[in-house]
Order: C-alpha cells, then structure tokens, then sequence
C-alpha cells in the first residue's frame, strides 16, 4: 500500500517523477516494510472496531437469531437498548476484537505487505505500481497467515454478541469464552469455523485491497501516489462494501457454524439456512454490514495512512 509521502527521482528523461516512499523501502528493506505493516494494521484494526462494532453486533444478532425475533436492523438496536443499555448493549463482545484486533489487523497488513513481496519476486511491477490483479493476488494471500488469529477471535466475539438475545449470559468474558469452549471440545471447538473463516476473508481480502487501491487511483491525479485524507477514507470505505457485497453468505454460514451448539458441519448449516428462507436466508444483517464498512473501513485506512506518514517522518 502507497503512504501518503513521496520521495523524488529522476526518469530516464531526466525529469522528476514520483515514487512511493514505501514501495522504495520495500524493495530495499521487505523486514522493515513490514514491521511498518505490522504497526500501521493494527492502529487501523483499533479505529476500525471503535467506530464500526456497533453495526458488526447487529448484523450478527440478525444473522443468527431465530426467524422472527427481529423485524429489522433497527428492531436490533431498540430491542438490545431496552434490554442491555446503550453503552453495554451496542458494545457487547468488543472486548474480543479490540484485544485480537491489533494482531489482527496486523496481520493482515503485514500479510499484504508480504504478498506484494512475493509479487515482486514472480512477477514484473511495471513503473514500481503494481497492477489490480496482482494487488488482488497480495490480498488474498494476507488472508492465510491473519486466519490463525481471526478464527478464534470470530468466534469469542460472535457468542459474547448473540448471548445477550435470550436474556441469559452463558460467558462473563472472553477468556471465560474461550476457557468453556476449550473445556467442551479442546483446541477444535475454539478453531470451529477456521476453513470458513478462510473461505470469506480469502476473496473478500483480495477484494477489499484491489477496490482500495483502484478508488484512490481513480480520485488522484497520479494515480493514487499523492493521497489526501478525503480520498483514504472514500477509498476505504468502498473497500469495505466491496468485500461485504462479495463475501456476505459465507460470513452467515461462518456465523451460524461459529454460535451453533453441539457439533454443526458446513453442510447441515448450509441445509439449514436454506431450508428457513431460501436465497434470501444468506443475507439478514447485510444493511448493516454495508452500514458499518463505510465507517470502520474509512477509518481503519485513514489510521493505516497516517500511522505510514507518522513514521514517514520519524525515520526520514
């Protein structure tokens, strides 16, 4: 991903162009690139669960609840404020992603940074810019090594959301969470949902980098290597719909397989979200997932951007 500085070199015509600092520093340096990465992710991820977590609790409470309990997003949000508060009942299960978000969102920024690595490495980049395709190709790949961290996460945070719909709290935390689930079915009750997990944050990386990169480039004169703030959070949060648009049934499965007692396979919940609604049954709760990418993916770019900028000027 391009920051927001730009250091000058001369084209062989010898005028000046303009290069990515940080794909400069990539190519020389890949270990401090993505320590950079690293840092950067995970102020992004904290920005991102601070103002989309609201949203993310309702698509979950619709995508799992029983037919009939809510009639809508809003219903979602009147009926869980009566019974929790506004505070603690919009905000329910976020302590799971904002402790795994860093690590997360590192992860996957330090993923894709490796992925353009490999890019680098198989494959020709063309005016040091890479191509959609091969942006495509980098995202995808940060979806692998992030999913070790947001499998159990996704999991914690999806019992910790839906546990307040019937008025009774099985978990008093995260950690309580994952010490019940490792209790009842060891390392792979607290893993369930890895390979669907996988399966939506695999595409929908590679979806939600390309779109990035393609809307800034689009909304800069340079082709998206001179960005102002206004163009970071557009971009970003069309990256956000992007990947939601694309992705959303296998997030519903994921959810269902994720909060289901017993021991549910993909096949019997794929069954059974057909069987309650048909077509329609894989998309409850996507207003609001589209509702919460423009907030949280906006923001989770513009803290990436500026945390690039900040050490932009501490280790000029």
């Amino acid at each position: 991903m391009s920051t927001l500085s730009e250091k000058p070199a001369l084209s062989s015509k010898g005028t000046v162009k303009q290069e990515p600092q940080q794909d400069i520093q990539a190519a020389k340096s890949p270990s401090f690139s993505g320590l950079r990465s690293l840092v950067a992710g995970g102020l992004g991820g904290i920005f991102a669960v601070i103002s989309g977590h609201p949203f993310d609790l309702v698509k979950v409470r619709l995508q799992t609840a029983q037919k009939g309990v809510y009639s809508g997003a809003f219903d979602v949000v009147r009926k869980t404020t009566a019974r929790e508060g506004m505070a603690r009942g919009l905000y329910a299960g976020v302590s799971a992603p904002l402790i795994g978000v860093t690590p997360m969102f590192a992860v996957s920024f330090w993923g894709f940074d490796v992925g353009k690595n490999i890019v680098r490495r198989i494959a020709t980049v063309h005016d040091n810019q890479m191509s959609i395709a091969q942006i495509s190709f980098a995202g995808f790949f940060s979806a692998i090594p992030m999913m070790l961290i947001t499998a159990p996460f996704e999991r914690v945070k999806v019992l910790l959301q839906i546990q307040g719909q019937t008025g009774e709290k099985k978990y008093s935390s995260g950690m309580d969470v994952v010490r019940q689930l490792y209790k009842e079915g060891g390392v792979r009750s607290v893993f369930r949902g890895t390979a669907a997990t996988l399966a939506r944050d695999g595409p929908g990386s590679a979806a939600y980098f390309a779109t990035y990169e393609y809307i800034k480039r689009c909304l800069t004169p340079d082709g998206g290597r001179k960005l102002g703030m206004g163009a970071v959070m557009v971009a970003g949060g069309a990256a956000g719909m992007a990947m939601w648009l694309l992705v959303f049934p296998v997030d519903t499965v994921k959810s269902r397989l994720q909060s289901a007692g017993g021991k549910p396979t993909i096949g019997g919940v794929l069954r059974g979200i057909h069987g309650s609604g048909g077509l329609k049954a894989f998309f409850p709760g996507l207003g609001p997932a589209l509702a919460r990418s423009i907030p949280a993916n906006s923001m989770c770019f513009l803290g990436v951007e500026l945390a690039h900028r900040m050490m932009d000027k501490t280790f000029a």
